[in-house]
């Protein structure tokens, strides 16, 4: 695992595209195509924004699946996954071949189809993000870190809805959804590439715990640690608690 650091999340979130972008490129030069795993919520939205922007990447050779969703929520929901992925990659590339969850009719369903369908293949790159708990997708603490399962129906824990409130998914805590299927850690390691994307002051202790802390399930993001193709993008906020001797040196372009 590699930290990196950087001025100010506008240029976290170019370079992590950039990044993302030459990962791509080389799944599709080595296999003819590019199996990616896409994230959500307001840890991405820089970077998906200048991933979407940046010309050339052959997108009509690209199969996405996502991360998460809730269970029971209408995919016209301004909190659904399926939505934010429709506005924030699939209608500005034009994305054709992508499979999103849906939490809505038979979520047990969902997790064996999609979970064949996932591990059919090889998966090249993943992104995700840190939760404000340390969450890595919706695997609250205590993680599940040996379950091969590529899909689980999870509970989510207080501090992980309160953070769907705060970045304005929902208005009260009450209207946050109390389950949602999430991608296994276990899966998402197998992933060749990761790109994780940590912006913000608010992630800050958790990225103090996760990268520094104990490797634990109850620090789930630590888990990334033992996967070395993966890169933490961190700005000046996200990295304010790290020890000074951890901290890398700021890139600011």
């Amino acid at each position: 695992m590699q930290l990196r650091l950087f001025a100010n999340k506008s240029i976290l979130g170019a370079a992590a595209a950039r990044d993302a972008a030459t990962a791509i490129h080389a799944a599709v030069a080595q296999r003819g195509r590019c199996r990616l795993i896409a994230a959500t919520g307001g840890s991405q939205f820089e970077f998906l924004a200048a991933l979407t922007r940046l010309p050339g990447i052959p997108w009509d050779k690209v199969e996405m699946f996502h991360l998460d969703e809730y269970v029971g929520l209408s995919a016209s929901h301004p909190a659904s996954f399926r939505r934010y992925l429709r506005e924030r990659l699939i209608l500005p590339t034009g994305l054709k071949h992508y499979h999103l969850i849906d939490g809505e009719t038979d979520p047990r369903r969902t997790c064996r189809e999609l979970g064949d369908l996932l591990r059919a293949e090889a998966v090249d790159v993943a992104f995700a993000g840190v939760g404000e708990n340390g969450h890595l997708a919706f695997n609250d603490p205590p993680a599940d870190f040996v379950t091969e399962e590529p899909y689980l129906i999870v509970d989510l824990d207080e501090a992980c809805r309160r953070q769907q409130v705060g970045e304005g998914w929902f208005a009260t805590l009450a209207d946050v959804p109390r389950q949602a299927i999430s991608m296994s850690v276990r899966q998402l390691l197998k992933a060749r590439t990761l790109i994780v994307p940590v912006p913000d002051a608010r992630k800050a202790a958790a990225v103090q715990r996760c990268f520094e802390g104990t490797i634990s399930p109850d620090a789930p993001s630590s888990i990334l640690r033992e996967h070395g193709a993966t890169t933490i993008y961190l700005d000046l906020d996200s990295a304010a608690q790290l020890h000074p001797e951890s901290r890398p040196s700021v890139e600011t372009a």
